[in-house]
């Protein structure tokens, strides 16, 4: 999570620029100061199973970012915390269940599916390639946002502007890419030691 946070941090400006564009701009403020919260949280209680980091990252969202994007990644990371039950430690492979149980909660929550310019064009496909690995899935996540820029926007406040909504990146499907970004980069570090 302070991975995440640290990417958002980062490109929090770029995120609320292509938010700017078809959106209403806060996209990239409101996950920084989301984030911020989580850290800051995590840190004072440190949770001791990774379900329950997921689970408290997931109601600290809910409870600090406006719009959208609060309800949508606190509902993916407390669901996928939730998947993951007690488990002091938890392998790929049920990561990746327990994140396809997050990702299905968001479509759920969005009415949205793949190929709608949200959020689930980058969180699908990286779900499905963390079954190679934690690299893969972050390419994926990046490709499945890029993927976004010829898209017709059918979900969320972009959808409003029809096909002015063409040509530009979605910044939810972005933001989903940073944190698939972040976890690769943590995995390459820990595999490192």
């Amino acid at each position: 999570m302070a991975a995440a946070a640290a990417s958002v941090d980062r490109e929090a400006a770029r995120l609320t620029d292509l938010d700017s564009a078809i959106g209403d701009a806060d996209h990239g403020s409101n996950l920084q100061r989301g984030f911020a919260a989580v850290v800051k949280t995590l840190e004072a209680e440190p949770p001791g199973t990774p379900g329950t980091v997921l689970t408290t990252a997931g109601r600290q969202l809910i409870s600090t970012v406006g719009g959208a994007s609060g309800p949508l990644y606190g509902t993916l990371l407390r669901r996928t915390g939730k998947a993951l039950g007690d488990a002091a430690q938890v392998g790929v492979g049920e990561l990746r269940t327990a994140l396809r149980a997050g990702v299905d909660a968001v479509a759920q929550l969005g009415g949205s599916a793949p190929g709608d310019a949200t959020m689930l064009d980058a969180l699908d496909p990286a779900v499905e390639a963390l079954a190679t690995s934690f690299r893969a899935a972050a390419e994926a996540a990046g490709q499945g946002a890029e993927a976004t820029v010829p898209l017709q926007a059918r979900k969320g406040r972009a959808s409003y502007l029809g096909e002015r909504s063409i040509g530009h990146q979605d910044p939810g499907a972005t933001s989903s890419a940073l944190l698939f970004a972040a976890l690769a980069a943590v995995a390459d570090e820990e595999g490192a030691k």
